[in-house]
């Protein structure tokens, strides 16, 4: 069986020996100090618990682990730190998305939050409440100011189902003067359909920025990209980001070069940006001639 969520490392070291991998999971603080050999290890991520091996590292900040069906995948090391604690699965029972790299694990939960927001869209309790203070705690006020604007409901509750309904009313109670404005209603954009696999695409480097790191003193450096298509599918996807990993470094990227190259894009938005989409592990990274 192959676990879908599992990010496969494209170049990375193997530890040379015991004395090696010990080492480097002291470095991260999987192991003790006094440790003299290594120990069981737990991946608990996307549902799981099951047993891995800590096989070799990309970076100083990412992990390579091999799962029971030998599937290699790269984790951060605080991330795999903290599914060792026995509470780990009670914390997370929900799940969290594993499509990530060790340098992006620290910030997926916010990242999550936000990214259900925009799904779900506005929540109607926010203009349930721009009633108005006064009058939000009052359900007599309420109900009087929907008969007066024309409104039959059997309760408060079915009221503020329809949010608009609720904030014409309030207008009309308000400023009897004034006629309520009507609430155009916002259309929502066809949501993209996004392949599963790894594809051919091309992007112009937009902008370098950094994202906070909870697990680490230091902030995750990313590239933010625009113009981003799907060349095997002519889809114009806007903008996306990725990490800024030591693969897109030795390409020495400039805001504004075009790049050609193969990854997997996902529905994942930057923290703290209006970036709608991630590109993971992008390979075969080639600069297009200005």
């Amino acid at each position: 069986m192959e676990y879908a969520f599992v990010i496969e490392p494209q170049n990375y070291q193997l530890f040379e020996n015991d004395e090696e991998q010990v080492e480097k999971c002291q470095e991260w603080g999987l192991l003790s100090g006094k440790a003299s050999k290594t120990k069981t290890f737990y991946y608990k991520g996307h549902g799981l618990n099951i047993v891995c091996s800590i096989v070799g590292f990309v970076d100083k900040m990412t992990a390579v682990i091999q799962l029971g069906n030998d599937q290699l995948h790269c984790i951060h090391p605080s991330y795999l730190k903290e599914m060792q604690a026995a509470s780990y699965g009670a914390k997370h029972a929900a799940g969290v998305e594993a499509d990530e790299t060790g340098e992006e694990a620290a910030i997926n939960e916010t990242e999550a939050v936000e990214a259900q927001a925009v799904e779900n869209g506005t929540d109607v309790n926010s203009d349930f409440a721009a009633v108005g203070e006064s009058d939000a705690g009052s359900a007599k006020t309420v109900e009087e100011m929907l008969a007066e604007a024309g409104f039959a409901f059997d309760s408060v509750e079915s009221a503020a189902a329809i949010p608009e309904a609720v904030e014409e009313a309030a207008d009309k109670a308000e400023q009897a003067e004034e006629k309520p404005k009507s609430k155009a209603k916002k259309e929502k954009a066809p949501k993209l359909e996004l392949p599963e696999d790894k594809v051919k695409m091309i992007a112009t480097v937009k902008e370098f920025t950094t994202v906070p790191n909870h697990f680490s003193d230091n902030d995750d450096e990313v590239v933010i990209y625009e113009a981003v298509s799907i060349t095997e599918q002519g889809t114009l996807v806007g903008e996306a980001w990725s990490s800024h990993s030591a693969t897109l470094k030795k390409q020495e990227l400039e805001v504004g070069d075009v790049i050609t190259f193969e990854a997997k894009i996902v529905a994942k938005k930057l923290t703290k940006h209006p970036v709608p989409y991630k590109i993971n592990n992008p390979a075969k990274i080639k600069k297009e001639e200005a």
